[in-house]
């Protein structure tokens, strides 16, 4: 990106070489994500002087290392989509995803949508292949684990998913169809929300026991239907589990409107556009809203599992791209013409 909106130029740098306890990675994919078309159409700040490659959702092998990484040297990883410090008070009491040092590929660092990047070894995820070849995938593939899949894994888990919750999940595709299969794999009935009926159906067989077409059904009609779902299907009509994935001012609206007692709402998704909400609706229902910025490097391996074991299926919810046709997805990815999360792979740049 050397100017917002405009289209992407190739650009040289040099990764190499890594400095003590960095690693160089030659990439084998990077998910384009919706963070990505905030920073390149719509004016979200980033915080590394342009050009700058985008791309945060980064999976390849490590080629080159820094004095105290040499343990990397030719293995497949996965990059942590935010990179904290690890040393600061935040990071040793858990709270690494808010670090003030935090490193962003793409954001704060040159990113993923190139053909090498250099990152800080710490909080790298290692990638079994033997594994990955028996679960039919390729290593481009699960680049989308470091954002599409831990992003909402973090958010089920801190939200305290657990067997016969029940979740509502407003927003399927790309994060939001993941969160429907995570949170049903923690042990919960999912109904999946939005306003794509192909991306309803496709769900429905991947995950969520009943789908909404928020188009034909909103505001207090969606939430009785909702409602008579759970009872017909002896679910809790208190502490829903709700995530917003949708990264819209409407998905936002409605899902803070399907709060009742006890609720948590997750908010996953992203977007600048404002909306008004009744605060003390969190008040009267004792209901919490909780935010969700990236995913703890160490909770990657756990979600990597649920993909490599099958629990998560990744291939049907991704499509691969060259790099060399960054422009296209782009653009693809701007208009809703893309049926899965594109990953662009560098292969041989013509």
């Amino acid at each position: 990106m050397v100017t917002p909106g405009e289209p992407f130029q190739r650009t040289a740098f040099d990764p190499f070489p890594p400095v003590d306890a960095e690693v160089v990675i030659e990439i084998a994919g990077c998910g384009v994500c919706h963070t990505d078309l905030g920073f390149f159409y719509d004016g979200v700040r980033v915080n590394h002087g342009l050009p700058l490659a985008l791309g945060h959702e980064i999976s390849g092998r490590v080629v080159a290392v820094g004095l105290g990484a040499e343990g990397w040297l030719g293995k497949a990883v996965i990059v942590p989509a935010v990179i904290p410090c690890g040393e600061c008070e935040l990071c040793k009491s858990g709270h690494g995803t808010i670090c003030r040092s935090q490193q962003m590929p793409g954001n704060d660092i040159q990113g993923g949508f190139a053909t090498h990047i250099c990152v800080p070894a710490r909080g790298l995820c290692p990638v079994d292949e033997a594994r990955l070849a028996a679960a039919g995938l390729q290593l481009a593939d699960v680049s989308v684990v470091a954002d599409a899949v831990t992003t909402p894994y973090q958010a089920v888990t801190q939200a305290g998913v657990r067997p016969g919750d029940f979740a509502v999940v407003v927003g399927v595709g790309g994060v939001g169809g993941y969160a429907v299969q995570i949170a049903k794999a923690f042990g919960a009935t999912v109904v999946a929300l939005d306003v794509d009926q192909a991306k309803l159906d496709h769900i429905a067989e991947h995950g969520a026991a009943q789908t909404f077409n928020v188009r034909s059904l909103q505001g207090r009609e969606l939430k009785k239907a909702i409602q008579e779902f759970a009872k017909k299907n002896s679910q809790p009509d208190t502490q829903w589990k709700i995530f917003e994935c949708s990264g819209t001012a409407a998905g936002q609206e409605t899902a803070y409107g399907l709060i009742n007692h006890g609720a948590t709402l997750s908010v996953v998704g992203f977007t600048m556009d404002k909306v008004e909400l009744r605060l003390s609706n969190l008040m009267a229902f004792h209901a919490r809203a909780l935010g969700n910025w990236g995913c703890l490097a160490e909770l990657y391996p756990e979600a990597l599992d649920l993909v490599l074991d099958g629990k998560i299926d990744l291939a049907p919810f991704i499509e691969r791209h060259p790099l060399s046709r960054i422009n296209e997805v782009f653009t693809a990815a701007h208009v809703h013409q893309l049926r899965g999360r594109a990953i662009l792979m560098p292969g041989e740049l013509p």
